[in-house]
């Protein structure tokens, strides 16, 4: 029984070797394509993830220390247990994740797991629906960067949100005998938040020590991100240009008579989602094909984003083989999801449209990078107060059906 794991461990091993040795071979063949796809991929992490995530890694790890997310938990237990079978603090990575995109909420779950203000099991179902892609990508950088038709947005983001919500309520069931008693709002909104203020003095951490760590753990979260965008913009760039691959994706293309294109940027969104969906983009297939395909890609997430989540979740006892598998049906679901939106409202409106390669997120623009950074942090602050409100709304109702 032993000898299996440890066979597939070592295959395991062994194909991560091969894939190094054979990018460190490419890098030496050919260093001019191996340093412009490391540009990109520096570029995509200092133009658009460093300035659209920084405030949320900052302000969300002051939010957790400073009993914020306990507060919340405390107000919104009654309306997350039943519908997701996970404490009121799940909330908090769900919304963040919606809102900003990958991988915010498997950072977000991952900390309070750390943080023991979730059990593993809990941790489990709720990194299932807390790993998405923020809206600014799908309705920015793909309708319209990449499809060039803006009316496109719905058949990609409801389907991917909807998703997220069916596979929160799928996954409600996981080991749903581990489940916390549904208790009655019996403290107000005060008591609460004494019991929140005292869990903090507890900790004997200052605003000044409670910020530094913040920014650390902040810093260091973004600059593993982007070691990890640049690893896979090199990776991808080097596999897709080899000639091997190359005759296989045309021996692929002519068997199946599948457009060349499209398989490429199957192939290519299985290791990067960004590159995948701007391939897939350009392939020359029907608008709806193209949709279908995407929306699969993007809740997938790609090999980036997963190793992006791995690298909180492995530092915890939450499952990654559950999250891998969530993100597989993410994006089948959020594929079936928009065929089905389309099939309804969208199959007579959507018109033929064809766009051209675009160039993304290359380019260095101060002022752009001001707005991205000062808008994230706005977005955040306000996420939080309205997450605030809806808890002491949520908790009053709850305090006055129960009496």
């Amino acid at each position: 029984m032993k000898t299996k794991p440890k066979h597939k461990e070592v295959l395991i091993k062994l194909l991560f070797f091969l894939v190094i040795v054979i990018a460190l071979t490419g890098i030496i063949i050919n260093p001019k394509l191996s340093l412009n796809s490391a540009h990109t991929g520096l570029s995509i992490w200092f133009n658009i993830v460093l300035p659209s995530l920084l405030p949320f890694f900052i302000i969300s790890e002051i939010l957790i220390g400073i009993g914020f997310l306990d507060f919340l938990g405390k107000l919104l237990k009654p309306f997350m247990l039943p519908i997701f079978n996970v404490p009121g603090e799940g909330i908090f990575p769900l919304t963040m994740s919606l809102l900003s995109g990958y991988p915010v909420g498997a950072k977000l779950t991952s900390r309070l797991r750390q943080k023991s203000l979730i059990t593993r099991e809990e941790g489990d179902r709720l990194i299932c629906f807390t790993s998405t892609s923020g809206p600014l990508f799908m309705l920015g950088a793909v309708s319209i960067g990449m499809l060039n038709n803006p009316k496109l947005a719905p058949l990609i983001v409801l389907p991917h949100y909807l998703s997220t919500l069916i596979l929160g309520l799928f996954f409600r069931f996981y080991k749903k005998d581990s489940r916390r008693s549904i208790v009655k709002a019996d403290k107000n909104i005060f008591e609460n938040l004494q019991e929140s203020y005292i869990s903090w003095i507890k900790t004997k951490k200052s605003i000044g020590s409670l910020i530094t760590d913040s920014v650390k753990e902040s810093m260091d979260t973004i600059l593993l991100i982007g070691g990890l965008v640049i690893f896979y913009s090199v990776l991808v760039e080097i596999f897709f240009s080899m000639k091997l691959t190359n005759k296989i994706l045309y021996f692929l293309s002519n068997s199946l008579t599948i457009d060349i294109q499209l398989l490429k940027g199957i192939a290519i969104g299985f290791f990067e989602m960004t590159l995948g969906c701007k391939n897939i983009a350009e392939a020359n297939i029907s608008i709806i094909n193209k949709v279908l395909i995407i929306n699969f890609i993007i809740g997938w997430g790609g090999l980036s984003v997963h190793s992006q989540a791995l690298s909180f979740i492995n530092n915890t006892d939450i499952s990654s083989k559950l999250f891998s598998m969530s993100k597989f049906l993410h994006g089948i679901l959020s594929s079936i999801f928009g065929y089905i939106l389309y099939i309804i409202k969208y199959k007579n409106y959507i018109q033929p449209a064809f766009s051209n390669p675009v160039n993304l997120f290359i380019h260095f623009d101060l002022l752009d990078w001001i707005y991205l950074i000062s808008s994230s942090t706005k977005l955040v602050l306000v996420i939080s107060l309205y997450m605030l409100l809806f808890s002491i709304f949520i908790s009053s109702i709850f305090r006055t059906f129960s009496k």
